[in-house]
């Protein structure tokens, strides 16, 4: 099918959606986590052969391992499924009520959008994810994924379209939609048809969708993500927090990318921790006063103190007080984590008030900020706006509202 066809399905599909009980859709889900469980030989195969396409374009491995599946990680698509559908539904949720002194009645409650138009880079697993949280959420979703996934996708949205279909379920409540950028534009301008479009991907792609939408946008964001050592941090806490943030799984968004560390600390912190960087094969990118302490230290130049590596790189610079740590994450965040390592209950306080961020952690590892760690279940993204949604999207963030009135025959005087 070609966009417009899909999307007009679509939406036809979400006036199912919208309306689809609690045990509907988490029996549908079930399903299309069996199909997926299913697939998983012909899913690996398909996978390999993008993986191996990618490779051969001379694609970054920090990209390459967004790309790739394994067993465990297709184990985790299809749980992820399954935790959604334990999960409470969002739609008819009140989100506030009240009633009136005439005694009409007025209840906000939550709506699905519609249609949910998704475009993403790389990683497989975020088709089974969006699909989910959409279906869960009363949303027919249009998947655009990157071609590097196409062939893993086909696989991933066909079984998720057989799990659908063996619930009872229209299977057009899913769609993956491709072509070339001239599509990727059309759906970018699919007003009318679709009501919220939802980018996941480096910053490149983010921009695009801003710039070029006339759809309306829901930002998710890069993640510049830094870790502040203060004064006074517990410095082995610091050393875990700091390594846990950076090599967990250095290309993901909420990996740490760069390092403050208070001068007053600084002799005890930092040969430490750069010894334990360089055992944990991590680059470090520092200013003069870092590069002091370590022949391992690469100087690092201005603008790699915006960088989103994405790598196991690292930016690190010594500071000479709480105020410069905020001075430098106001001039260099995307505004996705920032942590805080101290004892200090009073530098905690400031730093999470003056910090503008959709997290901010004191005493623990950024790689927390996660909708799974949170208690979502699988999440769209992590969003780095200020309007709707804020943070891990789970499900009441794929939600929109409207208000109910009902009254008895009231009239406005």
């Amino acid at each position: 099918m070609d966009l417009q066809t899909q999307a007009v399905a679509a939406r036809g599909a979400a006036v199912e959606l919208a309306t689809l009980t609690r045990a509907a859709k988490d029996t549908a889900l079930h399903a299309m986590a069996d199909a997926l469980a299913a697939s998983e030989g012909r899913l690996l195969e398909a996978n390999a052969a993008d993986v191996e396409a990618a490779r051969a374009a001379g694609t970054p491995e920090s990209i390459v391992d967004r790309l790739a599946l394994t067993s465990a990680r297709i184990d985790g698509m299809v749980q992820g499924l399954r935790d959604l559908a334990a999960l409470p539904d969002p739609v008819g949720d009140v989100v506030r009520g009240w009633k009136l002194p005439n005694g009409v009645s007025v209840r906000q409650v939550r709506v699905p959008f519609g249609v949910v138009g998704i475009i993403y880079e790389a990683r497989p697993n975020v088709t089974a994810d969006a699909a989910g949280i959409c279906l869960k959420s009363g949303n027919a979703a249009l998947l655009r994924g990157s071609s590097s996934a196409l062939n893993s996708n086909r696989v991933t949205v066909e079984a998720l379209r057989a799990g659908l279909e063996a619930a009872g379920v229209t299977p057009d409540a899913v769609h993956l939609v491709e072509g070339g950028r001239d599509v990727t534009a059309e759906l970018m301008r699919a007003r009318g048809l679709v009501d919220v479009l939802i980018p996941r991907g480096g910053a490149g792609l983010i921009q695009a969708v801003v710039d070029g939408s006339t759809v309306p946008v829901i930002e998710t964001g890069t993640g510049n993500c830094h870790v502040y050592v203060d004064a006074d941090a517990d410095v082995e806490q610091a050393i875990t927090i700091l390594l846990n943030a950076k090599t967990q799984r250095p290309s993901v968004c909420n990996a740490a990318e760069t390092l403050l560390v208070h001068r007053d600390i600084a002799d005890t912190f930092l040969p430490r921790a750069l010894q334990a960087l360089h055992g944990a094969g991590v680059t470090v990118h520092g200013d003069p006063a870092t590069v002091a302490y370590s022949e391992a230290v690469v100087p690092a130049v201005p603008d790699e103190y915006d960088a989103e590596y994405l790598t196991l790189d690292l930016a690190a610079k010594v500071v000479d007080s709480l105020d410069e740590a905020l001075d430098h994450i106001r001039a260099h965040t995307t505004g996705h984590s920032e942590t805080i390592v101290t004892r200090s209950r009073r530098a905690a306080d400031r730093f999470v008030a003056e910090v503008d961020a959709a997290a901010v952690l004191v005493n623990a590892s950024s790689r927390f900020v996660d909708g799974g760690e949170f208690g979502f279940g699988a999440e769209i993204g992590i969003s780095t706006q200020k309007l709707h949604a804020r943070g891990p999207m789970g499900l009441p963030e794929m939600t929109s509202s409207k208000y109910v009135i009902e009254g008895d025959g009231q009239v406005r005087a």
